[in-house]
Formats: C-alpha cells, structure tokens, sequence
C-alpha cells in the first residue's frame, strides 16, 4: 500500500529515514520539494557528472569509463543535447526493512522533454540517491540544484523481506556521492 504524508513524516522523525528531511512541499520560487499527499519529493544536489563523448568510447556498464564525464558543480547545470548528467539527492535515504519505494521524474521536467530515471530503493538500503537525468531534446537543458527533481513514493508491505539489501552487502549500500556503475 502506497504510504501518505502523515507516515512520511512519522518514519523521517522515528527512523531517520530521510535527512535533511522537509516537512511540507516547498513550492515558491522552486521547482518544488519535500513532503507531498502520497510522497517525498527529492532534490539534486549542486554536484553533477555531464557525460561527453570527447574520447569516442562506448557505453560498457561492466567497464565504465570515468573519464565519459565532466564533474560540474554550480547552482545550474546544462546538460548537452540528447545527453545525460549524473546527480545525486541533497537528502541521504535509510529505508526500512518493510519498505520498497519507486521514484519518477517531476512533471515540470518532464514536459520539457527532461527525463529523470531513479531505480527503486531496496529495503534496508540507505545512501545518497544516484540520480540519472537525460536530455532528450535536440537543445541544451537546464537543471536547477538544490530543487526538486524526483518523487519517491514508499510501499509498506505487511511482513518482512527475507532477505534486504543491507544482507546482501549491495554495491550501493551507503553510497555518499554520485556513484558510477559497479560490477
């Protein structure tokens, strides 16, 4: 079952689960963030990673090139046409052994033609979000940091998962920066 604001917040301030955690939607001025009816809506931080193909590589999950990117930070970042950035969450998640979350792209981006891809959070992860933003559009794009940027929604099961990612040791388990492809 999809969890409300009331839970949120009650999960940020008895586990933790989200800090800096804001306890009502920013909106003014911003693209907005923090609690919503149904969710929680993360904002990218000031660092990203702007993928470029100046060194005519290919794209190996297995074998990721670092050097595929530039390291930017400011307070706008521009991703290039039809490319990509890497980013991560101003908020550092710890998601409980009973909850699954999914998280989807802001409406104000997406309209622009900005896509924001987050893969779900296992139960018991807990890091710092990577987060993957591409420019689908033939023009440059811009993305504003320390604003939202995604909605991650929370599933509370009724009974525990037999086995979280924290048992597993995930290669993303307590990721504090933007984190490249591991194998």
């Amino acid at each position: 079952m999809i969890k409300s604001d009331r839970w949120i917040r009650r999960m940020a301030k008895e586990r933790d689960m989200i800090r800096p955690f804001v306890d009502k939607q920013v909106r003014k001025g911003a693209i907005s963030y923090g609690v919503s009816s149904y969710g929680y809506d993360i904002r990218v931080a000031d660092e990203f990673k702007i993928f470029t193909n100046i060194n005519s590589t290919t794209v190996d999950p297995k074998k990721f090139d670092p050097k595929s990117f530039i390291n930017f930070q400011g307070k706008v970042c521009i991703i290039p046409p039809n490319s990509f950035a890497l980013g991560r969450s101003v908020e550092y998640f710890r998601i409980p052994r009973n909850v699954m979350t999914l998280c989807l792209g802001k409406s104000t981006y997406a309209r622009c033609g900005i896509i924001t891809n987050v893969t779900p959070f296992e139960p018991e992860w807990e890091g710092f979000v990577t987060i993957e933003i591409s420019n689908t559009t033939p023009l440059p794009a811009k993305i504003y940091a320390n604003e939202g940027i995604a909605q991650v929604l929370f599933f509370e099961s009724d009974e525990v998962c037999e086995v979280s990612y924290a048992d597993k040791k995930g290669k993303y388990q307590a990721q504090t920066g933007i984190t490249l492809p591991r194998l």
